[in-house]
């Protein structure tokens, strides 16, 4: 049997996006075979388009990280012990082969479709959920009460970050790049907002901070970023990297990290092994869907596209226009 798929013909622009028939995945062991409704477009697949990002070894090459759809197929014991069951509608993590009709997940890393969401605000979710778990509770260790400086506050990850952040307590701050986008995210609960093309970040941080800086900051940008970022954090304060799109070199005063006693670190999701992921959905589920439910944090939906239409989709990414996420649909949302 076929499916649809989008697949990257060549390494290039979006157009390189091409709807193509794809066999049919079979779900193996501890993992489920989804319908796909919905599948979240993320930066990343923008580098692995672009031939920047390498799929991890065994995962599809067909791009897509996050979706939501019914379980229709999968191990019967996995599903039993993760209380799922076939014709379940879950939002599920991947390592690649989202954006297709049809896609195999490992059970541990699906999670139920939170009460009153959508297929398309539940495919959003994974990706920027998981991501923000991991790198700003785990790594970062954020407790309420701290300050956290999040860079890039209107992208899926920004607008995922904020909400949790201010859920758990914390005092956010974030940078955007226009004062439409620093209001978008002030009314999602950030307490401050720099557009950073007008001020400069590190000199507003510390003024709104009246000198003592943040906890933790949440930086995608890295380059010339890490500098100012160190010197933007409190004693004992945590700088977590997700990403590098201003560069892998950097320059900073180490004796600030002695002196002050910083952590600098960072972490890259998509080729950790499924226990890793596994103990962030259950976290999640434990933590985070209770919030969604409640409607204390929701998803942020910019745009959606057919699937046919995903080179669009990632020309709007590439734009930086959007504030939120962009999903794709696949007839069935």
């Amino acid at each position: 049997m076929t499916m649809k798929a989008v697949e990257i013909s060549a390494y290039g622009p979006p157009s390189v996006l091409q709807l193509s028939e794809r066999p049919m995945p079979v779900a193996g062991a501890g993992e489920v075979l989804i319908h796909v409704a919905a599948s979240g477009v993320n930066r990343p697949d923008v580098l692995q388009r672009t031939g920047l990002y390498p799929v991890p070894p065994g995962a599809s090459d067909i791009p897509g990280l996050e979706l939501a759809g019914v379980i229709v197929q999968g191990d019967a014991q996995a599903m039993v012990q993760a209380g799922l069951a076939i014709g379940d509608r879950v939002c599920a993590l991947v390592a690649g082969g989202g954006y297709a009709e049809y896609c195999v997940a490992p059970v541990q890393q699906c999670l139920p479709v939170p009460k009153g969401l959508s297929d398309i605000e539940a495919a959003s979710l994974p990706e920027t959920f998981f991501t923000v778990w991991s790198n700003v509770f785990d790594r970062a260790r954020l407790q309420p009460g701290e300050r956290i400086l999040i860079q890039g506050g209107s992208s899926g990850i920004g607008v995922t970050a904020i909400q949790m952040a201010k859920a758990f307590g914390a005092h956010v701050l974030v940078t955007a790049g226009s004062d439409a986008k620093c209001q978008a995210c002030l009314a999602l609960g950030a307490d401050h907002a720099i557009n950073y093309r007008s001020h400069d970040f590190q000199q507003e941080t510390m003024r709104l901070t009246n000198g003592t800086g943040v906890d933790v900051i949440l930086d995608m940008v890295a380059g010339t970023y890490v500098a100012k970022e160190i010197e933007c954090l409190s004693e004992d304060g945590r700088l977590v990297m997700i990403a590098v799109q201003g560069g892998v070199k950097c320059e900073f005063n180490a004796g600030l990290v002695l002196r002050r006693r910083l952590t600098v670190t960072g972490s890259t999701l998509r080729p950790r092994p499924v226990a890793f992921k596994a103990a962030i959905a259950m976290a999640l589920r434990d933590k985070v869907w209770p919030l969604i439910e409640q409607r204390r944090i929701k998803p942020v939906i910019h745009s959606t596209f057919p699937a046919a239409d995903a080179a669009h989709a990632h020309e709007l990414m590439e734009s930086n226009q959007h504030v939120g996420k962009i999903v794709l649909t696949w007839g069935t949302a």
